[in-house]
């Protein structure tokens, strides 16, 4: 299994920029695909965006465009930096990996989760 830990979330205004950090440890980290999800209140958990191994990236139409992932694997952590942030971005924004697989990718198949981090993108 791999544990994994996010930061950078916050309070921010319309229009403002946060990045997100998810520490991995446990196994090989360097191995598994990371990815980002997030939940508002009353909605599902949705993917955004991933980062295969290779550093490859995959977006959902939401993440497209305003944010971006990226991976440092000598440092077990994965990043989302998000700009142009919307009231509608609020979420809980939760870190995830999986061993490798075809995109898109079920959710079931991403099998580690962090706790979570709250973002609020205030009108």
């Amino acid at each position: 299994q791999v544990q994994l830990v996010e930061s950078g979330g916050g309070l921010v205004q319309a229009g403002g920029s946060l990045r997100l950090s998810c520490v991995a440890s446990g196994r090989t980290v360097m191995l598994y695909g990371m990815g980002w999800f997030r939940q508002a209140p009353g909605k599902e958990r949705e993917f955004v965006a991933a980062t295969r191994r290779d550093e490859s990236t995959y977006y959902s139409n939401s993440g497209k465009g305003r944010f971006t992932i990226s991976r440092d694997n000598s440092k077990n952590t994965v990043y989302l930096q998000m700009n142009s942030l919307k009231p509608e971005d609020t979420a809980v924004y939760y870190c995830a990996a999986g061993l490798p697989a075809p995109y898109p990718r079920p959710i079931t198949t991403w099998t580690s989760w962090g706790q979570g981090t709250q973002v609020t993108v205030s009108s």
